[in-house]
């Protein structure tokens, strides 16, 4: 028997044949407005983290940030407007840069480029301290051009000269002052991150795999192995860091060639970062273990390397890489207070630590505050990272 519904009746719309509730409902204007709301098409696991990590402004922040670091870093001698050897004037300070030049001159005005004043002496002397005072020098702007032709540098094979920006002239600038022997401070900062990054990235590499491998390892066998297992990495966790790092470092003699140096750095922070990660692997690999589809992984017959590669690992990688953004922003910090105390990189390699090692006093940073501009590479550099894993943690968690 059909149902046939009252027009007058409020109800009526909602009393339809068993058909028509399958059926598109037209609009108005004769479309098909389900087909418009309902997407057929399936959504992968990483297009639904990178859905949500576009909605988190500080991951996207920091995923920006991260891309031009490592940008900076890969091209680090193109974007260095300065030779980071190269000798000028110690501890000049850093050049004002104006898109208006004062005075009646004939360079005087606004400009569309922006110009830089070099300081110079002003013959003046600090009432307290004796010093000579520096100011700019109006009488001469030059312009700061891009792609500007400066110190020549070996990339990919070949020798170039020329660089991000720079003076038209070809005169030297410094955005960030000089240090000691008078050294551009932008320009080694620049081309400190190839070996402070460089640090991170290849020693954060190596603790993932050995604590990724070894925490699956550890979780998945269980028994007597892992308890055995356990207590061992119980007694790395337990060794006062600092103190190792400084005593492991000293071994290495100081006439040492400066990539020995480096690689026993890297291998130090390496034997002693692996374990904290493995002990976070190892209490996921014991959670997935138990679940329903794993138990029926083994009771079809499957290997345990495949239950591993197929069901265990794809599950624990998404707290590893939220582990290696907020790791990175460590080893970084260690890097710099390691070259701080001088047990990290040797001159005439140059790292965002080593440069540090300007302002070792406080007269210097009281005379000259610039020398302490190596700290806003680590804290842009240890931001980035940090807004980065947050934003991951956010978009993965709910997946």
């Amino acid at each position: 028997m059909t149902v046939t519904p009252d027009p007058r009746d409020p109800d009526a719309a909602l009393i339809r044949a068993p058909g028509d509730m399958l059926a598109p409902q037209p609009d108005e204007e004769g479309e098909d407005t389900r087909a418009s709301t309902v997407s057929s098409e399936g959504q992968s696991y990483g297009k639904l983290v990178w859905r949500r990590l576009r909605r988190s402004v500080p991951g996207m922040l920091g995923l920006t940030l991260v891309g031009l670091l490592l940008l900076t870093a890969l091209f680090a001698p193109f974007v260095a407007p300065m030779d980071p050897k190269q000798p000028t004037t110690p501890f000049a300070p850093p050049d004002r840069i104006s898109w208006h030049v004062p005075g009646d001159g004939p360079e005087a005005g606004w400009r569309l480029l922006p110009v830089t004043f070099a300081t110079v002496e002003t013959g003046e002397f600090d009432p307290v301290t004796f010093q000579p005072l520096f100011g700019p020098n109006f009488d001469n702007p030059r312009r700061i051009v891009l792609f500007a032709s400066g110190w020549e540098y070996s990339f990919l094979g070949m020798t170039w000269d020329r660089h991000l920006f720079g003076a038209a002239d070809g005169s030297p600038v410094h955005i960030l002052g000089t240090d000691k022997l008078g050294r551009d401070i932008l320009s080694r900062g620049i081309i400190g991150s190839q070996i402070s990054l460089a640090i991170a990235l290849s020693s954060i590499t190596l603790i993932t795999i050995i604590g990724t491998l070894v925490g699956i390892t550890s979780g998945y066998v269980g028994g007597r192995f892992d308890q055995w297992f356990q207590r061992f990495v119980e007694i790395i966790l337990a060794f006062p860091q600092l103190p190792l790092y400084l005593a492991l470092a000293s071994l290495i003699p100081v006439t040492a060639p400066s990539g020995l140096f480096l690689t026993f750095v890297v291998a130090v922070i390496v034997g002693l970062g692996w374990a904290q990660l493995s002990r976070e692997v190892r209490s996921k690999t014991l959670a997935l273990r138990q679940v329903d589809y794993v138990r029926a992984a083994l009771a079809v017959g499957a290997s345990d390397g495949r239950i591993v590669t197929r069901h265990i690992l794809p599950n624990v990688m998404s707290h590893v890489i939220v582990a290696i953004t907020l790791g990175i922003p460590t080893i970084v910090l260690l890097e710099s207070f390691l070259g701080f105390l001088g047990f990290a990189v040797k001159p005439p390699m140059i790292s965002w630590g080593l440069m540090l090692q300007d302002a070792g006093t406080f007269s210097v940073i009281g005379s000259y505050p610039w020398i302490l501009s190596p700290v806003g590479f680590v804290l842009l550099t240890v931001f980035a990272f940090n807004a980065l894993g947050d934003g991951l943690r956010d978009a993965i968690d709910p997946y």
